[in-house]
């Protein structure tokens, strides 16, 4: 089947069989391995995207469902000269990356975090980031990073807009 979407900022257009993977998809057919398969049953986040700005699991979204759709990779937050986005920047200095498996889809459920609520409570960040596991447990340093890029970004450096890398 032919579907159209979005990626990164992107118009993309791709035959794909109908039980593809949107997972598979980006990293077989785009080349998008920021995308990680943990567990391949939606209880680990490590292959969480961005659809129409809210985190799903690309392991249990078949290809066909994100025709005519916007998805946003960890790929696609860089901005456009290449530097990190102040979600990633917050991370790396507070030490919220450890074997970095977990750390795209926790990213990404920040992201989604921030772009809707700029001030989260500690409750409102655990919550949001509930879908993803860190198997180094970086928990407390992983909510330190979200707080702090939510500090960054209500301090002006948002750079909401995604681009593709």
């Amino acid at each position: 089947m032919r579907i159209q979407f979005t990626c990164n900022g992107k118009p993309m257009q791709l035959d794909v069989q109908p039980d593809a993977r949107v997972l598979d998809v980006l990293r077989e057919e785009l080349g998008l391995t920021g995308t990680k398969e943990g567990c391949g049953r939606g209880e680990c986040g490590a292959c969480t995207i961005l659809l129409d700005g809210k985190p799903v699991n690309a392991c249990l979204l078949l290809a066909g469902k994100i025709a005519g759709r916007e998805i946003v990779t960890i790929e696609g937050i860089t901005r456009e000269d290449g530097t990190l986005h102040p979600i990633q920047e917050a991370f790396l200095d507070k030490g919220a990356v450890q074997c970095g498996f977990c750390t795209p889809g926790m990213v990404l459920s920040a992201k989604a975090l921030l772009d809707e609520n700029a001030d989260p409570a500690i409750s409102d960040i655990e919550e949001a980031l509930s879908g993803n596991l860190c198997r180094c447990t970086g928990y407390s340093k992983i909510v330190e990073g979200v707080l702090e890029a939510s500090k960054r970004m209500a301090a002006g450096d948002r750079d909401g807009e995604e681009v593709s890398s």
